[in-house]
Order: structure tokens, then C-alpha cells, then sequence
């Protein structure tokens, strides 16, 4: 339970400091310790969004709705991966 901590909190800092790649990294090995953790979902899910990672972020999201149905951060990331899906579509369609 330390390592998770001290991973997710690594994590944590890595997002202040705008290291998107670095966080998702320190969260996904915060999942290999414990996959039933919320936040580190919805914190790699922001990470994704950042990286314009919209399916990955969405997973993400689909993930935690399936653990904690009425979690409002993976509602409100889930609907900005669909949005920055909308638009590449969008853009993919112009090409």
C-alpha cells in the first residue's frame, strides 16, 4: 500500500509539473498494485485527455462507471474523450 502511494503521489506531481506521459506512466503502475482505485483512473484518464489520448481516456472512464456508477469526474472526462473523438472524426471526414 506504500508503493501504491508513493506511485500515485509521484503521479500527482508529474501533472502539476505538465508531464502528462510521466503521471500516466506512475498511474498505470499504480493499477498493477490495485485495479479497483478510482482515482488513479480518472487521474490517467485527465493524462490521456491532455495527450489527446480520447479512446485510452475513455476506457479509462467506461472503467471506473463499472466500479463506481455515479462518479461524477469519470462522467465529466468520459464526455471529453467522446468530444475530442467528435472532432477528429470531424477532421478525419475533411482530409
Amino acid at each position: 500500500m506504500e508503493k501504491f502511494k508513493r506511485l500515485k503521489n509521484e503521479g500527482n506531481d508529474f501533472v502539476k509539473m505538465g508531464e502528462y506521459e510521466e503521471a500516466a506512466n506512475k498511474y498505470s503502475e499504480c493499477m498493477k498494485l490495485n485495479t479497483e482505485e478510482c482515482t488513479v483512473y480518472t487521474n490517467r484518464a485527465l493524462c490521456y485527455l491532455k495527450l489527446c489520448k480520447y479512446e485510452e481516456a475513455k476506457q479509462d472512464c467506461d472503467h471506473v462507471l463499472q466500479i463506481e456508477d455515479s462518479n461524477i469526474k469519470a462522467f465529466y472526462r468520459r464526455a471529453l474523450a467522446y468530444k475530442g473523438l467528435q472532432v477528429r472524426k470531424k477532421n478525419m471526414a475533411g482530409i
